[in-house]
């Protein structure tokens, strides 16, 4: 049954699970459902009576950690248009990033995460804090952690300084700011008793969304991270509807299913739009959120052999599985429901006719041209699915 994103958002928040995976298409709504999310549970805290009357930081009246396209608003470039020299990316500070780097002083893990999933010699740099005169002469002062500057190690001395990093690693970057606060935020919660934690800043937090963390990232740096966030997730403390409640969304189907089995949860979610505006979310069980457990490394056997126009015969059945992962992945009735309809019963036969063939005395000839066309028409054609995508986009 379709529902409005407000909907959907307030069964998760119903919901009285640790985990919540979800997978949608770019373009599917996941970021605005972490927008009605984050909305419903921030009406929770300013309604709350408990704080009413008393001082609180900022920091301390938060229900939610939310990581998201949005998050990465927080962080903007200065490319110096002038010079052309000093290139900073600046960060707009907020509770969380002043608790990660002021109050505890975690701009070294920060960096450690960051080269773990990019490059061991590109290392950021943060300001200090000092003091500059604006045009009418008036001290201003800078604050510390208000930017940071990218260098590059190239061996021996030499050194590229106040690099542009690409999208890909200023979003790595982000993550890794994130990461550091979420791995902070889990270890102090972990302590049971609030009395005995060493701050009670987080005491009031509740839920963790993560929408699509990282864009750009290799397969295997997309796959430790997957595992890496599994434990951190795995390693918070979470017993009879006490303890923080974790969602993650993504379009990434690899990120998706190493988490899912990291996880060790049992269901999981695909969110989907309709052309009416509304959305549904449909539960997932068991075996069918591992059915594209091995689709990259086939479908990167196919993408060599279109290429090489070396296509054989066993590539038919290669592909045939393609649409077979997708189409119960999706929820199809038969994977032939994915093939376009101008071109359908010839896709079907030859997609049949070369993996099954009952003639066993006679050999099949190597595929005609039309036919290795026909490959990757149909290998591009899952793409508007959106199964298949990898681009550096948020739903």
């Amino acid at each position: 049954m379709s529902k409005s994103l407000a909907e959907i958002a307030q069964e998760l928040k119903n919901a009285n699970k640790k985990v919540q995976l979800i997978y949608a298409f770019n373009g599917g709504g996941k970021t605005r459902l972490s927008r009605e999310f984050k909305k419903l549970v921030e009406e929770d805290s300013s309604s709350d009576e408990s704080n009413e009357g008393a001082e609180h930081s900022e920091l301390s009246q938060k229900y939610i950690l939310y990581y998201s396209a949005f998050t990465e608003d927080l962080f903007y470039w200065d490319n110096d248009l002038i010079g052309d020299e000093e290139r900073k990316l600046k960060i707009h500070p907020n509770s969380f990033t002043n608790w990660v780097f002021v109050e505890q002083g975690q701009d070294q893990h920060v960096i450690a995460n960051f080269q773990r999933y990019t490059n061991n010699k590109l290392t950021p740099r943060f300001n200090p804090e000092y003091t500059v005169k604006n045009d009418n002469g008036q001290d201003i002062i800078i604050k510390a952690f208000s930017e940071v500057t990218f260098s590059l190690e190239r061996g021996g001395d030499e050194t590229s300084e106040n690099l542009k990093i690409s999208k890909g690693e200023e979003s790595n970057f982000i993550w890794s700011v994130f990461n550091t606060l979420l791995d902070q935020v889990i270890s102090i919660l972990s302590v049971v008793e609030q009395g005995d934690r060493e701050t009670d800043q987080f005491d009031q937090l509740k839920y963790v969304f993560i929408d699509d963390p990282v864009s750009s990232l290799d397969e295997n740096h997309l796959i430790q991270l997957a595992v890496n966030l599994g434990q951190l997730i795995k390693s918070s403390e979470y017993s009879n509807g006490e303890g923080l409640r974790f969602i993650v969304s993504t379009h990434n189907p690899l990120f998706y299913n190493v988490l899912y089995n990291e996880l060790g949860v049992k269901n999981g979610y695909i969110l989907s739009r309709f052309d009416d505006g509304t959305f549904e979310l449909d539960e997932k069980k068991g075996d069918s959120n591992k059915s594209f457990a091995y689709h990259l490394h086939i479908k990167t056997l196919i993408e060599q052999a279109i290429e090489q126009n070396n296509v054989q015969r066993y590539h038919f059945a290669l592909l045939r599985n393609l649409y077979e992962k997708t189409a119960n992945f999706l929820g199809y009735a038969r994977w032939s429901d994915l093939l376009p309809g101008d071109k359908k019963a010839y896709a079907s036969r030859i997609m049949n006719f070369y993996p099954h063939n009952a003639l066993s005395n006679e050999e099949i000839a190597e595929p005609t041209g039309p036919e290795k066309e026909m490959v990757n028409f149909l290998l591009n054609n899952l793409n508007k699915y959106g199964y298949w995508q990898q681009e550096e986009q948020n739903g």
